[in-house]
């Protein structure tokens, strides 16, 4: 392999690598991450038929929305936060704040909707977040928040739906 051909692997390895990491992943002992059953339980045929395509890639095969693209990225309406795939409340809007990463970004999860587990894909060590009632990728925790809790619940706007407060 010449030079050129590999400097041009190292360079498209480093941009995949810095593409899909925002910030250093938030530590997590595996003994302690849950692993649940989930309650909503589908084949992937009924996911595919339930899903449009792009939630399909991005809930059930782990996928990632391109960063500023998403609906709910400068999205700040009062309300709460529901998984695309089953309806579970995931985050209330007041914890929703501006990451600027280019998805959407809250400082905690309603307790029990989401389940940790360490994903080490891309070259990195990172902790991923998934709907805890039917085991959709909804993306990564990481510990740079600016808030008290310190956390980034950096998520996929496919991966939610927005219900708005009522007046």
């Amino acid at each position: 392999m010449n030079i050129f051909k590999l400097s041009l692997c190292f360079a498209i390895a480093f941009s995949a690598i810095s593409f899909t990491a925002c910030a250093q992943s938030k530590n997590t002992d595996p003994k302690t991450e849950k692993k649940m059953s989930y309650k909503v339980q589908k084949t992937e045929e009924e996911w595919k038929k339930e899903l449009t395509p792009e939630q399909y890639a991005i809930l059930r095969q782990k996928g990632t929305e391109r960063p500023f693209t998403g609906e709910y990225n400068n999205f700040y309406k009062k309300g709460t936060y529901v998984c695309a795939a089953c309806g579970t409340k995931l985050f209330e809007s007041g914890t929703k704040f501006d990451g600027h990463c280019g998805w959407p970004s809250f400082d905690k999860a309603i307790p029990g909707t989401v389940e940790y587990h360490k994903d080490l894909s891309h070259g990195m060590i990172r902790t991923e977040i998934l709907c805890a009632n039917c085991g959709g990728h909804l993306g990564h925790i990481f510990d740079d928040g600016p808030t008290e809790t310190g956390d980034r619940y950096c998520v996929n706007s496919i991966s939610l739906k927005f219900v708005p407060e009522q007046q």
